[in-house]
């Protein structure tokens, strides 16, 4: 899965007319006390609930649409120059799911039930309002399956009218049209669908959910029909026999673009969306020539492929132990927050960051790691690569530091990170 949905604001200061995207003397000045004014302001904290009981959240009010979250340009501009554009957070609202997928922990025939978790719509209503505060601007409700939580309406209602663009990923069998149709009135954004294989057998029965790509074929119509952006998720693995397949079969289900995500193995955080299933485990040349297969059909099809081709380029230089050109984003602007409220930088990190009652600025990490290769974060960090460097020069020259602000401005990284932007331009701006 990939997430990897961040820079759509980029593309909207690149699409005005040169005019538009100028600023005068006068405007700067403005801009420059407005940005100082929001530095310089201090930033509540919620407190952590006491005792076991938390108190139940008030009964949200489903009888309005709600609009989606939208921000002005100049408001785009000024989060990029301030803090590098909104942050991403990937939200395990549950660890239960009804699938039985080879090469994942969750699965309901492997997974303790005794280990079951979900989060109360207070915990998250928190998560929400401290993510704002941290300049989350797109949150992505996954599993388990974030389906089978009861309160998944109410939580993305709260996260659009916060000014969060809620997003779901799941695996496509819970969808009724009842459920499309509110999740849609509560400002859903964009949804993110599983897929296993160019094969419907292979698929289903690799999930354990029968019938599921009629399902998903229906719900790629109804959330078309209501304007909510769809994308499916391919996991990378041996149940792919063809990869130039890929296109028409995902095109026949409705799909009008994909993202792959990379086989994983093993992670060390509390995310269980892995395993050491011979169905993804790879030699590593083999895996060198599975990134390579996809890149010829991003090349060949036309399919629109989100996975940026440089990315791919670089998960096939981390394989081959060469110097990677793009450290992650992982604890700086994307994180993993699981059903027990603990922050991870990622996936793939084994101690958490905090508990998100504990989240401020000072817990972000920013250090160039380049351990893993999920794509969640990998990919996303090709993309803000450009935003962070507008960031870091404009609070560089704040700061009189000239020669390092010119050096963020003419890194190479940014018209490779700008190509990968423009070349994602379509989907980032329905998202």
């Amino acid at each position: 899965m990939a997430c990897l949905c961040l820079m759509w604001y980029i593309i909207k200061v690149m699409s005005l007319p040169s005019g538009e995207r100028s600023v005068n003397v006068c405007q700067r000045l403005v801009f420059n006390d407005i940005i100082r004014r929001i530095v310089t302001m201090s930033t509540p904290t919620l407190e952590r609930p006491n005792g076991t009981g938390a108190p139940s959240a008030a009964a949200p009010d489903f009888s309005k649409p709600v609009v989606k979250p939208k921000k002005s340009t100049f408001k785009l501009i000024g989060e990029v120059l301030d803090h590098g554009g909104p942050g991403y957070l990937q939200f395990a609202i549950t660890n239960i799911c009804n699938a039985k997928c080879d090469f994942c922990g969750f699965a309901v025939d492997k997974f303790d039930p005794k280990k079951r978790r979900s989060v109360t719509l207070k915990e998250a209503k928190d998560v929400i309002d401290i993510s704002v505060k941290n300049h989350i601007g797109y949150m992505l409700f996954v599993g388990g399956e974030p389906l089978v939580h009861k309160e998944l309406r109410a939580m993305v209602r709260y996260c659009a009218e916060s000014g969060i663009h809620p997003m779901i990923c799941t695996n496509g069998s819970l969808w009724t049209d009842q459920n499309m149709r509110d999740l849609a009135s509560d400002g859903l954004s964009s949804v993110i669908m599983s897929i296993d294989s160019h094969d419907i057998i292979k698929h289903e029965k690799n999930r354990g959910l029968p019938d599921v790509c009629r399902k998903i074929k229906y719900a790629n119509e109804v959330f078309k029909k209501l304007g909510i952006q769809t994308t499916a998720s391919v996991t990378a693995s041996k149940l792919i026999d063809d990869y130039e397949k890929l296109p028409d079969f995902l095109k026949t289900l409705g799909f009008e673009s994909c993202t792959f995500s990379y086989p994983l193995t093993s992670l060390a955080s509390s995310y269980l969306s892995f395993s050491d299933s011979s169905l993804v485990n790879y030699k590593t040349d083999e895996l060198i020539a599975v990134f390579e297969k996809i890149k010829q059909m991003k090349a060949n099809s036309g399919f629109p492929v989100v996975n940026p081709t440089e990315s791919l380029s670089e998960m096939q230089r981390h394989l081959r132990k060469e110097k990677e050109k793009f450290g992650c984003l992982g604890g700086h602007k994307y994180f993993y927050l699981d059903w027990n409220l603990n922050l991870y930088r990622c996936h793939a990190w084994e101690t958490p960051m905090c508990n998100i009652y504990d989240f401020d600025q000072s817990k972000l990490i920013r250090d160039g790691c380049t351990k893993c290769m999920i794509d969640c974060y990998r990919d996303p960090s090709v993309m803000q690569f450009v935003a962070i460097s507008a960031s870091d020069a404009y609070n560089n020259l704040k700061k009189g530091k000239v020669i390092a602000a010119a050096k963020n401005v003419f890194d190479s990284r940014n018209i490779t990170s700008l190509k990968a932007v423009w070349d994602d331009r379509k989907w980032i701006g329905e998202v």
